[in-house]
């Protein structure tokens, strides 16, 4: 019993003394200048609680915009929101969390098993998404901040012609699936990356993103909303859940006159004019066997494009930092390290530790790679196709009607309707002509004006 106490005493003095050792033969860094160690600082509560306070705000934000839109129909309090979003989740949160992004977030997060995808950041992916599909882009209406601000310098809109829109309302999904891909693959966040207006809320970066932004402020001025519009990848995904909307915009509380006057107060194209039925039936047969045509072609254009996009995967797999550095080592001309050691010098050092594992891993993202590439083309055929097809279909209208997709609820049209500017009593009713009546040669049935 003595000797295990001796033991104990013994082995516990080594143990004592290893750590005094250790303490020694590491000593804190001595410096001339003065220089002392950083206290460790533990991130204040109050910050954490900063993203979750960005989520509610962004859910009692959608809900106002849907109740300024649907229910007050008031374009001032629509303007006033926005204002507020831009101040906010501009320049106050520098543009993030940004819902934009978000897809990125998701995409490396279910491809990507060791990242945790924040819940803050799926809020701000899902909520937008879950109002659109009940009232529309009211997010884009006066939530989002790169709308607000185009909104804000819009001076004298332009009309783009129908042919230069309906070819450019395909690079959103065409940069949404990219951005996905290089999310998927770990390679880079491109969406934020190049993001045009979070330098200029935060009034830093470099000098090409800040001309970049700059200049689609200085062409907003002039076309309503091109980010948006052409270019905006979370805009297309909010443009295909507000197809399904349960409630969409209408200019006229009552009936609408055709007066045109919402056609030419909307700056983003989104009013789409009657298109009544063919009262021929034989007019059809050739607008249905192009149609025919095109769902045939459909399968070929996917195919197309997926083939394509295989061979777009390799060099778009450089961009991985991994497959970048295996193929730097592997490179026979690469030149000497210099003297003074540089971050990719450093990372061929770290490369020479382990190469097998460095060309294994750059390996399996290459094989990431070829597979999103398939999918990547595959996609660009898809929306191809599908815009094709769109096109070739007849819609049927009886009025003014804004484009679910397109619109973006800002209620612009509301206030140049007169039947709205009589509901506001700005204009008698009797100044309101009577709608035109449906069948021709014979006289309109007369509306329920109410009081008068």
């Amino acid at each position: 019993m003595r000797r295990r106490s001796v033991h104990a005493g013994l082995w516990g003095w080594l143990m004592s003394a290893g750590a005094v050792l250790a303490e020694q033969r590491f000593p804190p860094p001595e410096f001339d200048s003065g220089y002392q160690l950083p206290l460790t600082q533990v991130p204040v509560p109050r910050a954490l609680l900063f993203p979750y306070l960005d989520v509610l705000v962004l859910a009692i934000a959608l809900a106002l915009a849907s109740y300024l839109v649907y229910r007050r129909r008031s374009r001032r309090g629509v303007w006033v929101l926005s204002i507020f979003s831009l101040i906010y989740f501009g320049f106050y949160r520098k543009g993030c969390i940004c819902a934009i992004g978000a897809p990125q977030n998701i995409a490396l997060g279910l491809f990507d098993s060791s990242y945790a995808v924040p819940l803050t950041v799926a809020a701000f992916f899902l909520l937008p998404l879950l109002f659109s599909l009940f009232a529309g882009r009211t997010f884009c209406a006066a939530v989002c901040p790169h709308g607000a601000l185009q909104d804000l310098v819009l001076l004298k809109p332009v009309p783009v012609p129908a042919w230069l829109e309906e070819g450019l309302s395909v690079v959103p999904y065409v940069y949404l699936g990219a951005g996905i891909l290089f999310a998927a693959t770990g390679s880079a966040f491109l969406i934020c990356r190049y993001d045009p207006f979070v330098p200029l809320f935060r009034m830093t970066g470099s000098f090409t993103m800040l001309m970049l932004g700059a200049g689609f402020l200085v062409a907003g001025m002039f076309v309503g909303r091109p980010y948006c519009r052409f270019l905006c990848p979370y805009g297309a995904l909010l443009r295909l859940a507000s197809l399904a909307a349960k409630w969409r915009v209408r200019v006229t509380p009552d009936y609408c006159t055709q007066c045109r006057l919402c056609e030419e107060s909307c700056p983003f194209g989104a009013l789409r004019e009657p298109a009544p039925t063919l009262a021929n039936p034989q007019a059809l047969v050739p607008e249905r066997r192009r149609l025919g045509w095109l769902l045939g072609l459909l399968p070929v254009l996917i195919g197309a494009g997926a083939w394509i996009g295989s061979h777009f995967a390799l060099p778009a797999s450089r961009l991985h930092p991994t497959v970048a550095l295996a193929e730097q080592y592997l490179d026979p001309a690469k030149p000497p390290p210099p003297r003074l050691p540089t971050p990719d010098s450093l990372a061929l050092g770290r490369a020479d530790q382990d190469p097998v594992r460095l060309v294994k891993e750059a390996a399996g993202i290459r094989r990431r790679f070829v597979t999103a590439g398939w999918l990547f083309g595959g996609w660009i055929g898809l929306v191809i196709g599908v815009k094709l097809l769109a096109l070739s279909v007849r819609p049927s209208r009886t009025d003014y009607e804004p484009d679910r997709g397109a619109c973006v609820a800002c209620a612009r049209c509301f206030t140049y309707c007169p039947n709205e500017r009589v509901r506001l009593g700005l204009l008698p009713r009797s100044a309101i002509p009577l709608p035109p009546s449906p069948v021709p040669g014979l006289p309109a049935p007369a509306p329920d004006r109410g009081p008068a």
